[in-house]
């Protein structure tokens, strides 16, 4: 016999994998155990959402319809926000009475829900959006209800809304064009202030990426400044007109000022550039005191600063002050406006240290081409109220307002 080992048959055994079967989608029978919870706890809230967190619902396969659920009492067909078949509960946001405190529970409901279950922030997002762009499908006190429950979400800073989510999908052109939009919006302005401060609505507005055309929520007919203002003042919502208004003004100086900054840099003829400045200030209904006040900022800016050399910066200040006095003095047409200007020129002095000696050369040349008059330069003098940096330019100014005194007795 002998003694060496008999070989063995070796090998691994494969195990077969079974095939996964996808179980097939079934959002019905979903949305009627939902509705179940809601009947069987007579729309308690509190008690739902502890039925549905000990539940063996499966939210992240189902997350639409569970949302399709709380807002119109059960499922709603493809596409539509109108009733699937199937049992339907009362209790739902869009069946209950539109006011904050019968609409605040289900806000606080929601947030509970997410909290626990994060994964449904994507499905209210879904649901939300959808419902937005189908306003029209709902009644007008169904709309209502949604801006209040919209206002009330970001009260609350419920998760998985943000702005832009919201705002968006109501620029349709359809929804616009009918003013669901604009109630709407109304609607939601006015319930989130309630609660929270302009600059909050502000914020959100911002977020949202509507701040700057709020005008896009009115139909195009009323797509004006003076619609505006006549609309949401009759709502009762005159700080939101107020910072329109100002943020309206801002946007049209802000273009006046880009408009006169091309043309200065083109070297444009000053005819051209007055008739540019009248017609924009015309239009936009600029102050006289802003007006003024853009034209030294985008003259200053123009100008080639040599860094430390403080002859070479008065040469080119009082060079740009000569080229340009004739627009300057087209806008400096009295007393008022021609301090305001010299109230100008003393804060850019005072703001920049390679002007701070320039003060009284540039007064001087403003005198010179009659933008300044002798008695705004004394008014200054003797009253001025700004006092950024006073002490120092009085006393530069000295010498010359002692000669324009005397000049003045002489005469």
């Amino acid at each position: 016999m002998s003694s060496k080992e008999r070989p063995t048959l070796g090998g691994t055994r494969i195990k077969t994998r079974k095939r996964n079967i996808a179980e097939p989608l079934d959002p019905a029978a979903f949305a009627d155990a939902v509705v179940q919870i809601y009947l069987d706890n007579a729309g308690d809230l509190e008690l739902i959402a502890k039925s549905i967190e000990s539940s063996d619902l499966n939210l992240s396969r189902y997350g639409d319809t569970f949302f399709e659920v709380v807002f119109t009492g059960g499922r709603t067909q493809p596409g539509t926000t109108k009733p699937d078949e199937g049992e339907r509960h009362p209790y739902s946001i869009i069946d209950c009475e539109p006011k904050r405190e019968i609409i605040l529970p289900s806000v606080i409901y929601i947030q509970k829900i997410l909290r626990r279950r994060p994964f449904l922030i994507k499905n209210l997002e879904n649901v939300m959006r959808r419902f937005l762009q189908s306003l029209e499908l709902f009644e007008e006190n169904e709309r209502k209800k949604l801006a209040i429950f919209t206002a009330l979400a970001f009260s609350q800073k419920l998760s998985g809304l943000p702005p832009e989510t919201v705002f968006q999908p109501l620029l349709k052109d359809n929804l616009v064009a009918k003013g669901l939009v604009l109630s709407f919006i109304t609607d939601f302005f006015k319930e989130y202030l309630v609660d929270n401060s302009l600059d909050d609505l502000i914020s959100i507005l911002k977020r949202g990426k509507v701040e700057d055309n709020l005008l896009d929520f009115f139909p195009s007919a009323k797509r004006s400044a003076e619609c505006f203002s006549e609309h949401f003042t009759k709502e009762g919502l005159v700080p939101l007109v107020e910072y329109n208004e100002k943020k309206t003004f801002e946007v049209k100086l802000k273009e006046m000022k880009s408009a006169l900054t091309t043309l200065i840099a083109e070297e444009a003829d000053i005819t051209d550039v007055i008739e540019t400045v009248k017609q924009r200030v015309k239009d936009a209904k600029l102050p006289d005191t802003e007006v003024v006040r853009v034209l030294w900022d985008v003259l200053m800016d123009a100008v080639q600063w040599s860094g430390k050399n403080q002859q070479q910066n008065a040469n080119a200040a009082l060079r740009q002050v000569k080229t340009w006095a004739k627009l300057l003095n087209t806008f400096c047409t009295n007393g008022k406006l021609e301090l305001e200007l010299m109230y100008k020129v003393q804060m850019q002095c005072y703001e920049d240290a390679k002007l701070m000696k320039l003060f009284p050369e540039i007064v001087r040349s403003l005198y010179d081409q009659d933008v300044l008059a002798e008695d705004t330069i004394l008014h200054w003098f003797r009253k001025g109220a700004n006092p950024k940096g006073r002490q120092t330019f009085v006393k530069a100014l000295e010498p010359f307002v002692n000669w324009l005194e005397e000049a003045e007795e002489e005469e």
